[in-house]
């Protein structure tokens, strides 16, 4: 080391110098000594090694102070933050998928805050079971015999091919060998559950015929996988499900379908969900078992349903495996609080539903009314209604177009799109916009009550 470095080196405070400086103690009150001690260490580290390097750093004690304290400060931030939605994308994936109803939210609330009969029978005080209702209400929606609630819908399908299909082969086809988002993989699943893929037909084309060549005396089951994100079109073809039903009837297989999204009410008329079939119909038209997510369509938490025949679901719910797949009690709460909605078809209660079902009226309105307060709040920029494309989002829908509007914002004295994203993302409550040839655009179909505020706010904003 030489001795330009060491001078540098004897520069830098040590660490019981700074927890004794006098604006140090309202951080350790508020982080504790440890975390602040923590904090402290990591970027005393950071300088030791800008000095290491020849380089130089600014130690003068304003300077450190402001470094420091930003870094105390990023630490009272919660790690799961809010942020304001404003790219169209309905459920989308990295920002937590669906927004849960009101009454969901407070289920999940009194959940937490109380002691509850989570598995425990209130009529003989003896043990229960957990996701009772939930899984009532799931039967009544869907028309199965019975419903099994698991933490996710990647668990659904494991515990599936786990208890069901464990050694035996499973016939997919080569259409839906698919990637649903990080490391799922139908393969691989499959792999680590224990069964023995069988692959049937090719990408695009799948007839009756390649399931029935590809049956053995091994076989255990016929698998239907949701293609969820993507979709093959052009010159394509596959059974449909009232024949593979019949096909697994006639040779003693089970029949199952990943159906992706939790679809419960009927596709309507004006085409949201074209191209999905709702659970009960997957059901009527023969599926055995059905396992779907909570969380995209459906709008509900993250968790996993499992819908079928009885005596399947018995067997399911028995399995080893189930226990580390179980359901905490919020999740439950939160569940049973959206079922009571669709029980009730109180379907615009439910966040993502609201926004699927938007007209294109209500949508020019709001965007209207949004770039007239911009343009009032901000000037030197334009903000200009314009059509958008959004998006369901989530893996549902993938092929879907689903026009809305919104607001661009160009000629913005700060500069371009990229820049305003990143100012906004800034921002204590985060603004995620969308971008179109170098045009921010605010999306208005996933903005939330008082969202608009937050927006006029934000441009108006020096800095903003």
């Amino acid at each position: 080391m030489n001795e330009d470095i060491k001078r540098k080196m004897k520069l830098i405070p040590g660490m019981d110098t700074l927890l004794e400086k006098e604006w140090t103690a309202p951080w350790q009150e508020r982080l504790g000594r440890d975390t602040v001690k923590q904090i402290f260490g990591e970027e005393l580290a950071r300088i030791r090694n800008v000095f290491l390097a020849g380089e130089d750093a600014d130690l003068s004690p304003e300077n450190l102070r402001v470094t420091l304290e930003a870094l105390l400060e990023a630490q009272t931030r919660r790690r799961v933050r809010p942020v304001l939605n404003a790219t169209g994308v309905v459920v989308h994936t990295n920002l937590g998928r669906s927004i849960l109803a009101e009454e969901a939210v407070e289920a999940a609330r009194e959940a937490a805050a109380n002691y509850s009969d989570l598995e425990y029978n209130l009529n003989d005080g003896t043990r229960g079971r957990r996701g009772g209702n939930g899984e009532a209400d799931i039967c009544v929606l869907t028309g199965a015999e019975s419903a099994l609630l698991v933490n996710n819908n990647a668990g659904a399908v494991l515990l599936c091919l786990s208890a069901l299909a464990r050694g035996t082969e499973v016939i997919v086809s080569r259409g839906e060998l698919v990637e649903i988002g990080g490391s799922f993989r139908v393969p691989e699943i499959m792999e680590f559950s224990g069964a023995e893929l069988v692959e049937a037909g090719a990408t695009n084309i799948t007839r009756l015929r390649d399931y029935e060549r590809a049956v053995t005396e091994k076989t255990s089951m016929l698998l239907k996988v949701h293609p969820s994100n993507f979709r093959i079109e052009g010159f394509t073809a596959k059974p449909d499900r009232r024949e593979l039903a019949n096909l697994a009837r006639e040779r003693g297989l089970i029949f199952m379908e990943d159906a992706g999204s939790g679809l419960l009410v009927k596709p309507t008329d004006s085409g949201i969900w074209e191209g999905e079939t709702d659970v009960r119909t997957c059901i009527e038209e023969g599926a055995d078992i059905v396992t779907f997510s909570g969380d995209k369509i459906l709008g509900g938490p993250q968790i996993g349903v499992v819908a079928g025949k009885k005596t399947l679901v018995d067997r399911l719910r028995g399995h080893p495996v189930m226990r580390a797949l179980r359901v905490d009690k919020m999740t439950l709460a939160a569940f049973e609080g959206t079922m009571r909605l669709y029980r009730k078809k109180d379907y615009d209660a439910i966040p993502t539903l609201a926004m699927l079902r938007r007209t294109q009226e209500s949508m020019k309105t709001q965007a209207s009314r949004l770039a007239e307060k911009l343009s009032e709040a901000a000037s030197g920029a334009k903000f200009s209604v314009v059509p958008v494309p959004d998006a369901v989002g989530g893996g549902s829908c993938p092929a879907l177009p689903l026009p809305g509007w919104g607001v661009a914002v160009t000629d913005h004295p700060l500069g371009g799109a990229g820049r305003l994203q990143a100012l906004l993302r800034s921002r204590e409550l985060p603004i995620i916009c969308g971008a179109r040839d170098d045009a921010l655009v605010i999306h208005v179909r996933t903005l939330r009550p008082g969202d608009e505020a937050e927006v006029v706010r934000a441009f108006a904003e020096p800095g903003a």
